[in-house]
């Protein structure tokens, strides 16, 4: 039987930052072509191919202080999903269907040379992570999830949990609406300045809002149109995913208030490896910036710790 852990750590300083140096002019860029879609992505430092996707709204720059954290041990590969920066923005929402951003990630892994990579994702990233891990385990080393519960559990707690629904309303605002509407974005207008709000340090937040600037708005909502679930009927068996054959870390700030950190139970029932689990009391949604130096540091050691003698 395989084994599993669970580990919960409780930090009391999860504001701080890596003391780094920023990272904006050290990256170099490329593309991957992912089926006529160029996927842009910045890389740092040598070794194992580590590979990470951001979510809504971000772009490959949330990722700064992990890959500087890394690059001295592994490559750091940060994405900008397709719709994102300097990604392609191909028209029509069903090109956003989960199929095709897990494609582009293996187009990256294989523009990189690579035959498999630590796979890390966030909010959208997660989902994204989550899925190519089931559709492409080959190619998966080892799993990081930031805030976005295994599916599963997001199925379950959307089911059982009232409150856990409601904090899910702007998702149903995104499926329904359009990138004009006036008020979608938490009753106010889709703009490179508003959705880049959520972003405390004011030069981050200057390339923030050149990224969005550049991005597809409308492709932005297109993930949710496609590929968010609805909540299924009370009573309804919840429909279960492949069982995850893969060592998982996952870190989850509980002031996320849009993913209730409820979905996280039963996690390691549906993972044969073992789970460890880094609860972040003090972080929000964005818990790769708000915990920065505990996912940065955490993240490192938990890699370390696996890497073959």
């Amino acid at each position: 039987m395989a084994y599993r852990f669970l580990l919960t750590i409780v930090a009391l300083l999860v504001g701080t930052t890596v003391s780094a140096k920023d990272i904006w002019d050290d990256v170099e860029h490329g593309y991957a072509d992912s089926s006529g879609v160029k996927i842009h992505y910045a890389t740092m430092g040598e070794g194992p191919l580590v590979v990470m996707i951001h979510g809504f709204p971000d772009f490959w720059y949330s990722w700064r202080d992990q890959m500087a954290g890394l690059a001295d041990n592994y490559q750091v590969v940060a994405i900008d999903q397709r719709g994102y920066n300097l990604s392609g923005q191909p028209e029509g929402q069903e090109n956003y269907a989960m199929s095709y951003l897990v494609a582009d990630v293996a187009a990256v892994i294989k523009h990189l040379g690579r035959d498999k990579a630590v796979i890390v994702g966030h909010d959208w990233g997660g989902a994204v992570a989550w899925s190519f891990t089931f559709a492409m385990p080959q190619m998966v080393d080892r799993l990081i999830i930031l805030n976005l519960p295994h599916p599963n559990g997001m199925s379950k707690v959307a089911a059982t949990n009232a409150a856990a629904r409601a904090n899910t309303e702007y998702a149903r605002t995104f499926r329904n609406g359009q990138a004009s509407d006036p008020n979608i974005f938490f009753g106010g207008p889709m703009t490179a300045q508003s959705i880049s709000g959520w972003v405390s340090d004011p030069e981050a937040r200057k390339h923030y809002i050149e990224a969005f600037e550049q991005s597809d708005f409308d492709a932005m909502l297109a993930y949710y149109k496609m590929n968010y679930p609805s909540p299924p009927p009370e009573g309804t068996p919840i429909p279960q995913t492949p069982m995850i054959d893969k060592q998982v870390l996952i870190f989850h700030g509980l002031k996320d208030t849009a993913l209730h950190s409820d979905g996280l139970n039963n996690t390691w029932d549906w993972i044969s490896q073992d789970v460890t689990v880094v609860s972040a009391p003090n972080a929000g949604h964005f818990v790769q910036q708000d915990a920065s130096h505990l996912v940065t540091s955490t993240m490192k050691w938990w890699l370390l710790a696996r890497e073959p003698e």
